[in-house]
């Protein structure tokens, strides 16, 4: 493994679906100031629309908001070559007629130290997931009622 790949934080990706085709950018600042404090490196980021009738195409990053508030030209061209077409059109089968959606390949610079130290040490990733946040929620509840018994 080469010293620049064994130096990478784990990688993960995001699909984010915009039902209506209603893109505010209200996450787009608090997405700049992660990368600002380098906390993550955007490898890819691609923006789709999928028409009523199913048929996808893709979105340039000046169509988003149009607003002025937010320079999203720093996210342009941001293409690691992990996403392929086919993970366009996998992600884009996920969502509903009539949306929009932000595909989002990132990695988790604040990990990196920490992965470099256990790759370093003779360790291997097996296995790795996400909870997500309903779940969460429900196992507090589960947890809270439990202790109210």
């Amino acid at each position: 493994m080469s010293d620049e790949v064994e130096e990478v934080g784990p990688i993960d990706y995001l699909v984010v679906e915009f039902p209506g085709n209603r893109m505010t950018g209200e996450g787009f600042p608090l997405l700049v100031d992660l990368v600002d404090r380098g906390i993550i490196r955007i490898m890819d980021l691609v923006f789709v629309r999928k028409d009523a009738d199913g048929t996808v195409s893709g979105m340039e990053i000046a169509d988003l908001t149009g607003d002025g508030e937010l320079d999203l030209t720093v996210f342009e061209g941001a293409s690691s070559g992990l996403l392929g077409q086919d993970d366009i059109e996998e992600a884009a089968g996920a969502l509903e007629p009539g949306s929009s959606a932000g595909i989002l390949v990132y990695e988790n610079r604040w990990a990196a130290p920490f992965a470099a130290a256990l790759r370093r040490g003779g360790g291997r990733l097996v296995a790795s997931g996400r909870i997500p946040v309903p779940v969460l929620a429900a196992a507090l509840d589960a947890t809270e009622s439990e202790g109210q018994s």
